[in-house]
């Protein structure tokens, strides 16, 4: 829906040529930024909405880093591509065989990275891969998950490290040459309108939807207007929307449209969200917020 609107929004706006390469742009949510706002009104949203925003913006980005393979790639290698099949393969033969060792699935992943990453496909696929094949539960009993072992032993590399060398590479805010006024050009008009109405209305229809066929149900001590309120905060693009907006374009006079799009849309969406999430609570009975 984000993509969609993107498009719609740039043909209206005049936009022609490469401008439509950025049409991935809106598709992304920046986990940090949208809890972030969440978490600002404390007990007045309901846990359970915590948890499905956390969920709804992890599968989101891993949708997010399979665009980028798919679309953002160039000067594919068969030979490559071949052996990051067997690779994975092997993966999926150790998860089933039951082994525990984290350090097979490691070197197993490390190959699948290389070749993955020479065959010209962005070489984020390949984490998504090892992610999925290393085993969620453990084969021993009072025995801590292959995944949770490795999860543990990665995060605060991850959170101390390289999730902050991420924020600084791709999240620059130089908006050079940019006025108020350039916020009407095809290229930002659309990432700002993708992310703040393609985002909410996406991600709305498809819970009203799994709920009224009877697929789920709403999270615990929630209403339909917070629940609202939450698929609004998913338009926070930020991080993960600069860089794909930097894959997708390298002018500069273009990058800086990017950002002005995705700080709009990003900004809209938090400050509407975080309005909408404080009414539904005022409008709630005071269980959703002992929930």
């Amino acid at each position: 829906m984000p993509a969609l609107l993107f498009v719609g929004t740039a043909l209206l706006a005049g936009g022609e040529g490469d401008v439509f390469r950025g049409w991935a742009i809106p598709t992304a949510t920046d986990i940090a930024f949208a809890l972030g706002v969440l978490a600002l009104l404390g007990t007045r949203a309901p846990n359970s909405l915590k948890v499905f925003l956390l969920a709804l913006a992890i599968i989101d980005d891993l949708g997010a880093i399979v665009i980028i393979a798919l679309f953002y790639t160039t000067d594919l290698s068969t030979e490559s591509l071949v052996l990051s099949g067997a690779a994975i393969v092997l993966l999926i033969v150790l998860n089933l065989a039951g082994c525990a060792r984290v350090a097979a699935y490691v070197l197993v992943g490390v190959f699948l990275w290389i070749c993955v990453l020479k065959s010209g496909v962005h070489a984020t696929l390949a984490g998504v891969a090892l992610g999925f094949a290393v085993p969620l539960r453990s084969v021993d009993k009072g025995q801590q998950a292959p995944l949770h072992r490795l999860e543990h032993s990665l995060h605060p590399w991850v959170a101390f490290g390289i999730l902050p060398i991420f924020a600084l590479a791709n999240s620059g805010v130089s908006l050079t040459g940019m006025s108020p006024t350039s916020l009407l050009l095809p290229l930002p008009l659309g990432i700002a309108f993708g992310l703040f109405a393609g985002k909410q209305l996406g991600a709305f229809a498809a819970t009203w939807l799994s709920v009224r066929l009877g697929l789920s149900a709403l999270p615990e001590g929630a209403s339909w207007l917070q629940m609202y309120g939450v698929c609004v905060l998913t338009g926070v693009g930020f991080t993960m929307s600069l860089f794909i907006g930097t894959l997708a374009f390298v002018d500069e006079g273009q990058v800086s449209a990017i950002r002005l799009g995705v700080l709009a849309g990003s900004l809209l969406s938090a400050v509407v969200g975080y309005v909408v999430l404080y009414v539904a609570d005022a409008r709630s009975p005071k269980t959703s917020r002992e929930t």
